[in-house]
């Protein structure tokens, strides 16, 4: 029996390059977070959006509100386009998509760079937001129904790859421009965000669209053509028949249980479940706390005492830690661990990570080893967090859904979590900041729940789906199989698949056959 092969990273080295390409629209999401986090404690953008205060460090301060809008905007604008992400791709598809981001985004920075309008960067801020909604989303859709089954988490896991290189490059940026004191010193960082959507823009030219959602939209040649340009030389033929066949079986099957073609079909039957799951797993990226490190890491290092210069100094460092997590996450992904066992590591290291800045604050305020653990910890959180939910949360959320439903799910699963992410950066402010609550680092301990109640959604609802085909994962909610029979469940999908293209193969063999010796026959009179 025919069994697609599961060879290596190497031997699908177009597939992945094409991939990557697709994938580098998430390093936009990075590098905003970490320049907009930067330009926070910057003096040179506080001078022109801040107050003088003799008090605080650098000089200049940020009212709250334009703290709170200039983050919270952002998620705002996402949280609407990934909304609205379903309907778009029912019309015009994953490439399309990223091509209106890209445009949005060059307009949302020229609002940014050439104005000194309060109202301007929130109106700059909202629409870089929706282009980074479809930028995420898409892409990793994209790459989630490009990628072969054994590879899918290693190449989706690219998402949180180049995140974090944006975050690297973003804290660089920043840190070499916070001493200016003039518009440069955030016109420079925000100028970076033009040159994704130019590499992007110019990389989709040759990019295939998904073969799935061609199938899907009734487009078999396409479809066909897309797979083969995908796979490339790395299997033989009949392993990219066996696919196909596999492909199309679960996209007919997937059209017959069909009801609607929308968003209604996300809460019916076998779907909720699949719903319910993709909303938690995007959910408890937020209920880790990543985005109160990330949006408020350099003024919370601030705030806790450190000067403007050792706080962007640890911020890249924790950054670049980061980025060490998602290559070992990538790593354990594809050679020792499911996806269930990554995400319950991950959420205990991010719960006492967190836990642990917390009673740091708590036993020794404002001391020098306060100071220590806060740095430590955040860098540990942040290793943990990339190299576990990180990098496996978009692998998980894009293959729980089916391909008919995928753009509409993952879309309002990524909306679900911008509103979150919104939520977070509006609350912290009052959390954190001194002339509010003042709690500083005790704020972990809210998150340090949070993330153990992940712990506990992790265990009893996500099953393991490493290796599996979509059309497999399809098929075994279909079946409605338990969490805990999700990795030894046998699937037919697969055998009928494999059963038709040997049919195929030996009837071939057998035409080729009776013309050789009919040939030989003719020859031999």
């Amino acid at each position: 029996m025919l069994k697609l092969p599961e060879n290596s990273l190497w031997a699908n080295r177009k597939c992945l390059f094409i991939c990557c390409v697709v994938s580098i629209a998430n390093l936009q999401y990075g590098l905003d977070s970490a320049a907009v986090g930067g330009l926070q404690a910057m003096p040179g953008f506080l001078k022109v959006f801040g107050y003088p205060n003799p008090n605080a460090a650098g000089g200049y301060s940020i009212g709250s509100t334009f703290q709170q809008l200039i983050a919270s905007l952002l998620t705002l604008g996402s949280f609407v386009s990934a909304l609205t992400a379903g309907t778009f791709s029912h019309f015009f598809g994953r490439k399309v998509a990223l091509w209106i981001a890209c445009v949005l985004n060059a307009i949302a920075c020229i609002l940014q760079m050439t104005s000194t309008s309060v109202a301007a960067i929130y109106i700059g801020r909202l629409i870089l937001g929706f282009a980074n909604g479809f930028l995420v989303t898409f892409s990793n859709i994209y790459t989630s129904e490009a990628s072969p089954a054994h590879l899918r988490g290693v190449i989706v896991a690219l998402f949180a790859y180049w995140v974090n290189i944006g975050s690297i490059i973003g804290a660089a940026v920043t840190n070499a421009t916070k001493s200016r004191m003039d518009k440069s010193s955030y016109q420079i960082p925000i100028g970076t965000l033009f040159i994704v959507p130019l590499i992007l823009a110019v990389g989709l030219l040759f990019v295939p669209e998904s073969p799935r959602y061609l199938l899907a939209k009734g487009r078999p040649q396409e479809a066909r053509k897309s797979l083969e340009t995908l796979r490339g030389n790395s299997v033989p033929a009949e392993y990219v028949e066996l696919e196909w066949a596999e492909m199309v079986k679960g996209i007919e099957e997937e059209k017959r249980l069909a009801t609607t073609v929308g968003a209604l079909d996300m809460f019916r039957g076998t779907d909720l479940r699949r719903t319910l799951l993709c909303f938690g797993m995007i959910a408890c990226q937020t209920g880790s706390g990543v985005w109160f490190v990330i949006s408020y890491g350099t003024y919370f290092l601030i705030v806790s005492g450190l000067s403007v210069s050792d706080a962007f100094k640890y911020s890249i460092m924790a950054t670049c830690l980061g980025f060490l997590g998602v290559n070992m996450g990538m790593y354990l992904m594809k050679r020792h661990l499911g996806r269930r066992s990554i995400l319950i590591l991950g959420g205990c290291i991010c719960g006492f990570s967190q836990l642990a800045l917390a009673v740091a604050a708590t036993v020794s305020p404002g001391s020098k080893a306060m100071q220590n653990c806060l740095i430590g910890f955040t860098a540990l959180f942040k290793w943990g967090y990339n190299m576990c939910v990180g990098a496996a949360s978009y692998p998980v959320a894009t293959e729980l859904v089916s391909t008919r439903l995928r753009a509409w799910t993952v879309g309002s699963a990524t909306s679900l979590g911008y509103f979150l992410a919104w939520l977070n950066a509006f609350c912290t402010p009052y959390f954190i900041n001194p002339q509010n609550l003042g709690w500083g680092a005790k704020y972990g301990y809210i998150w340090a729940g949070s993330n153990f109640l992940c712990v506990l959604f992790f265990f009893f609802c996500m099953p393991e789906m490493k290796g599996r085909t979509l059309e497999e994962i399809d098929e075994l909610f279909a079946n409605k199989v338990s969490v805990f029979k999700f990795k030894s469940y046998q699937t037919t999908i697969g055998n009928e698949a494999a059963r038709e293209v040997e049919e195929k193969v030996f009837e071939q063999k057998g035409a080729v056959t009776e013309i050789r010796e009919r040939v030989s026959g003719e020859r031999q009179d």
